[in-house]
């Protein structure tokens, strides 16, 4: 018979399984030495916030909708919040409507990408090509002309204005 405490202890089992997953993975990436900007953990957590840490080292989410680059609108250069490679140009950013920054396209040699098969779902993700920090992940429903939507936590990224 299930019960309660069946489903319970099913549950918990899943959300420690994602989670060793997660984190495995995580770790993978950003120890394996193959990134040209590396630190050490503790150096990590000393240049960033917590949230920055979070999204950028620990594959995290920032809540939709809080990001200041949401409405940032002038020409300039959006940068991985990890290491500050260039990555994405002010031109190709574009209102999603789902509450975070979003570009039709990288700059060229700025990011690379993973299968992210967390939470049961298979998705894209993008991180920078030279820090390995998560930036957030790449969708098909994009606009033209590349059809791509690269969906960043705002918190994993800075924004440069072009030179008046």
């Amino acid at each position: 018979m299930l019960t309660r405490r069946h489903l319970l202890g099913a549950g918990a089992a899943g959300l420690a399984l994602i989670g060793a997953t997660r984190w495995s993975r995580s770790q993978a990436q950003t120890t394996a030495g193959s990134f040209e900007v590396r630190y050490s953990d503790a150096q990590w957590r000393q240049r960033l916030t917590a949230e920055q840490y979070s999204v950028l080292r620990q594959e995290g989410t920032e809540i939709p909708f809080t990001s200041p680059l949401n409405n940032e609108h002038r020409a300039g250069i959006f940068a991985c919040g990890g290491c500050a490679l260039p990555a994405f140009d002010a031109a190709t950013k574009f209102d999603s409507r789902t509450g975070w920054p979003s570009f039709w396209k990288p700059l060229d040699n700025a990011v690379a990408t993973t299968v992210d098969t967390t939470f049961g779902m298979t998705r894209t993700e993008v991180h920078c090509r030279r820090c390995g920090s998560h930036l957030g992940h790449v969708f098909d429903d994009g606009p033209p002309p590349t059809g791509l939507r690269y969906c960043m936590n705002g918190v994993a990224l800075t924004f440069t204005p072009a030179a008046a």
